[in-house]
């Protein structure tokens, strides 16, 4: 299904309109299918010219064999709402929460982000998710269209399935609001992200700071709500997506069956699958894979579901998502590319590939016509460093 709008008009409507002229010279510049030294040229915001050579022309910024590689693309970063309440229950102003998101992704070379944020509220109790999303996204929308962030926001909706008011809230948003992702989440205990309740319990509780006892009553409350609402909300979340014209995304599929359900509602992409077989599933279903980066710098998931490393081995890894860490995101591909002893291959998990799924053309990819949205990168041993990001040929850091 072709999106309703266009990268361009997007970019148009809601980045900034800054733009500039830029070349960097003497890199090693990092292009789909090879690592290539040269220079890339950028005019008006976008790439004009990619040339073959050490040759620094005048005026030109010097890189001295550093890497240059597109800027990364964050498809889902809970990292927005963690500025909006730094703890629970502390609501921060959200104008200041906002610019200091788009900041803090600026400084790790993150140059677009999908702003994952929850709909569908549960009312009452220390287990309570309150409607925000809507309000948030108002503001938002009125940052960007004066201009305020650093870099590009699109919209991720996260459809809390497990919820009393997820149709409502969903049905307050329209094409108009530019929604580009609404994400498929089930969090009923027992299954996907937290068949085990141990992990649950110990997420839950320390977050929340539930009692033993009002985690059982967390616990019987999501379970009533899957059973009322569940199957009624699935199906009204992918008629939702579909009216918005968002790329649909399933979340910890687990077993085959989720998986081909996912492939029935037309999921393009399985946020972070939580088995090999799950994954298996997703490439035979024409499904990318998408990883948490925190999973992969870690060596193992949190909540004790498949390792990112395992996947990446078996060639079952695809996109590369920051989750809760942004810096984790440009460590993560660099991760990969020794996994793999593949430096394209693994730019690409966090660059053309995240853009590829969500229908972004003009961006992802060291390319004449693209987006000047480039990183200059040098390494120090295993860690890679940034000396500079650049959105639409301006330096942001």
């Amino acid at each position: 299904m072709n999106s309703p709008f266009s990268a361009s008009s997007l970019a148009k409507a809601y980045d900034s309109d800054m733009s500039g002229d830029l070349c960097l010279a003497n890199a090693r510049l990092v292009l789909s299918d090879q690592v290539l030294t040269g220079a890339v040229t950028i005019e008006h915001g976008v790439i004009k010219d990619i040339t073959e050579g050490d040759h620094v022309p005048t005026g030109a910024m010097d890189c001295t064999g550093d890497l240059v590689l597109p800027g990364l693309v964050e498809l889902h970063t809970d990292n927005v709402e963690r500025h909006i309440e730094p703890r629970p229950e502390v609501d921060w102003p959200h104008l200041p929460a906002l610019i200091a998101h788009d900041a803090e992704l600026s400084s790790t070379g993150i140059t677009t982000v999908f702003d994952a944020m929850r709909v569908g509220s549960i009312h009452g109790g220390k287990g309570r998710y309150i409607n925000y999303a809507r309000k948030l996204v108002d503001e938002l929308l009125a940052a960007r269209a004066n201009g305020l962030f650093k870099i590009s926001h699109f919209l991720h909706l996260r459809a809390e399935i497990c919820s009393e008011t997820l149709l409502e809230e969903l049905g307050s948003f329209e094409p108009d609001d530019r929604v580009g992702i609404v994400s498929l989440m089930d969090h009923t205990p027992g299954q996907r992200q937290f068949r085990s309740m141990k992990a649950l319990k110990t997420y839950v509780t320390k977050k929340r700071g539930m009692n033993d006892a009002e985690f059982a009553a967390h616990v019987e409350n999501l379970l009533g709500l899957q059973k009322r609402f569940g199957a009624k909300h699935e199906t009204g979340a992918v008629v939702e997506a579909k009216r918005l014209g968002a790329v649909l995304a399933s979340h910890d599929d687990t077993t085959v069956e989720h998986v081909t359900t996912s492939a029935g509602h037309g999921v393009a992409f399985a946020e972070f699958p939580t088995t090999t077989e799950a994954a298996e599933a997703c490439h035979a279903n024409g499904i990318a894979v998408m990883m948490g980066a925190p999973n992969l710098i870690r060596g193992g998931s949190h909540s004790g579901n498949v390792a990112a490393q395992e996947l990446a081995k078996a060639g079952l890894l695809d996109i590369v998502s920051s989750d809760y860490v942004p810096s984790a995101l440009l460590l993560s591909a660099f991760s990969l590319a020794e996994i793999w002893d593949d430096v394209p291959r693994a730019i690409a998990t966090v660059t053309s590939n995240p853009a590829k799924a969500a229908r972004l053309t003009d961006r992802g990819a060291l390319s004449i016509g693209t987006r000047g949205d480039v990183l200059c990168v040098r390494r120090f041993g295993q860690t890679p460093l940034l000396r500079g990001v650049w959105s639409q040929g301006k330096r942001i850091g």
